[in-house]
């Protein structure tokens, strides 16, 4: 049975007072959202690259979001009562 969704994504980024980037990543599904937060700070000895700070900062809260997605998938497979994974499977659905 064929599907289609659009999810957003908002991602923020901003630079604190004591030089740490920080980002925010929202994901709406339209019926739930998730947020994925990631840091980056420049070492002192290191050249101030504001393009840099973001790059970590945002794959550190994406990478954060990922997790939590994963996380509920896995939650809502068992909820259908599909059993656990063996471990070092992957969780989802067959191929």
């Amino acid at each position: 049975m064929p599907h289609t969704a659009e999810w957003r994504v908002r991602l923020h980024l901003y630079e604190d007072d004591e030089g740490t980037t920080k980002a925010r990543v929202i994901l709406d599904t339209g019926t739930t959202a998730l947020t994925g937060r990631g840091a980056a700070h420049c070492h002192p000895a290191d050249r101030n690259v504001p393009e840099i700070g973001d790059e970590l900062a945002a794959g550190r809260a994406m990478n954060d979001l990922a997790q939590q997605l994963l996380n509920t998938a896995e939650h809502d497979i068992e909820g259908i009562g599909a059993p656990r994974p063996i471990t070092g499977e992957v969780t989802g659905w067959p191929t």
